[in-house]
């Protein structure tokens, strides 16, 4: 047991010192804050447009002879330009939200140091990713770039107009208007001049790209970061990302908050590549996307604790049992605060294995019946709230072969919890014996 311990708190320590501070200093970063902020406020979008794409392409074989499944395949052939539609503004043109979102988010850290306007912010980055993404061809105005190709492009525009208009801001260079002008006026003429740096830097670069390399910006972009999009949605790299989350988590940092942060512009490339290949009717490529994160790996959320609060409720300790009818229904809906915290699992050297463990054995699992195609690949973004059966159905498209495997895999995380579990409980029983036995010895002095 000493070298257990000892082993326990070189390990802590390691993250105490110097995973934990790196962490920290990156999650509160302003643009990796901002980047973050600006994918959970385009989120709405994404999951309405989603649940749209699982009405135009029915999770039925299109040779079925079923009654429901015969109309619905018939109903969504005739009527797929209709669906889409709203697919289209919302999926698929989701890197305009995410642009726009980032900017504004990234802006309101720039409000009371250089006086900028979020909105103002907003609108020259949306401006500027058009110019480059969506340049006017035959009259019209492409939209191949507006969607999942698109975000690396996106995140970098918004990033670049802001701190651009910082820089003007800081050193002065802009009209000047007196004050008695209202402020909607000056912020309107504040802008000028970062439209026109915006048009003489970024355009120009973009005309030479598409002179040189028949490509527009985004699709460059795209080109530079394929090897290490393909290279995130590998296995080691999705079991690296699960065991620094989890690391993080068990030091007492919301490590899931920072690693789906980092995450997120690839898991909705993937998602976006996943579904125009849906459109296609061709297989899906990728396999890592937040749905995978958060239905497949993180059952019950962080450190697939659903399998822990069911042998909770079966407990002789009165704590863990209380603890367990406590949890039960937020972990059904991914919310596992109360049993991490009630435990305590954070920093408890008993659940250190189990808790970086089940997410990983999880993963595996996951990965290796999608990899094998015993089930589909996710193709919608879906609330991280929804019970992880029905999400895990709903994001590949209610393929409920997904849920039965949630299913086994909670059981599994179950099992490998279960012999920490007896030992904790084996813990905490005999401290409840020596508290009883202490206040029946007080309660007879007393009387």
């Amino acid at each position: 047991m000493s070298t257990n311990h000892a082993a326990f708190n070189l390990i802590f320590r390691f993250v105490e010192n110097y995973v934990s501070p790196i962490a920290g200093r990156i999650s509160s970063q302003r643009h990796v804050m901002a980047i973050r902020d600006g994918f959970i406020s385009a989120m709405p979008f994404m999951i309405v447009g989603s649940f749209l794409l699982v009405f135009a392409y029915p999770p039925f074989s299109p040779d079925t002879t079923l009654g429901f499944a015969r109309a619905w395949l018939d109903m969504a052939k005739q009527f797929e330009g209709q669906i889409l539609t709203p697919f289209d503004m919302t999926m698929g043109v989701m890197s305009l939200y995410i642009c726009a979102a980032i900017a504004y988010n990234l802006g309101k850290h720039y409000v009371k140091s250089h006086q900028l306007d979020p909105f103002m912010c907003a609108m020259l980055s949306l401006m500027a990713f058009l110019l480059v993404a969506a340049p006017k061809t035959k009259g019209t105005l492409p939209v191949d770039s507006l969607g999942g190709t698109g975000i690396f492009t996106a995140i970098l525009v918004a990033i670049y107009c802001v701190e651009m208009m910082r820089f003007l801001k800081a050193h002065n260079i802009g009209i000047r208007l007196p004050e008695q002008v209202p402020p909607m006026i000056k912020n309107s003429f504040d802008l000028l001049i970062p439209v026109l740096v915006v048009v003489l830097t970024l355009y120009p670069l973009s005309l030479f790209i598409q002179s040189e390399f028949d490509m527009l910006i985004p699709q460059a972009i795209m080109s530079i970061f394929k090897p290490l999009v393909s290279a995130a949605d590998s296995l080691p790299a999705i079991l690296l990302a699960v065991l620094i989350g989890h690391l993080l988590w068990f030091a007492g940092i919301h490590g899931a908050a920072i690693v789906s942060g980092m995450l997120q512009m690839f898991w909705l490339t993937n998602l976006g590549m996943n579904q125009t290949a849906l459109a296609q009717s061709a297989p899906l490529p990728h396999i890592f996307m937040e749905a995978f994160w958060t239905f497949f790996i993180v059952i019950g959320g962080s450190g697939a604790t659903m399998g822990l609060v069911f042998c909770y409720l079966r407990s002789r300790s009165a704590h863990l049992r209380a603890i367990g009818r406590l949890s039960v229904v937020p972990s059904i809906f991914n919310i596992n605060e109360p049993v991490i915290f009630g435990t305590p699992i954070v920093m408890n050297p008993v659940f250190f294995i189990p808790f970086l463990l089940a997410p990983m054995v999880n993963a595996v699992l996951a990965w290796a019946a999608m990899k094998l195609d015993l089930i589909g690949r996710v193709i919608s973004v879906v609330p991280w709230t929804a019970p992880a059966p029905v999400g895990a159905a709903w994001a590949l498209g209610w393929d409920f072969r997904a849920a039965v495997l949630v299913v086994l895999l909670a059981l599994v995380s179950a099992i490998i919890y279960y012999p920490f579990f007896k030992v904790y409980e084996k813990q905490l029983l005999e401290q409840e014996a020596e508290e009883a036995q202490r206040a029946e010895e007080e309660s007879q002095q007393v009387a």
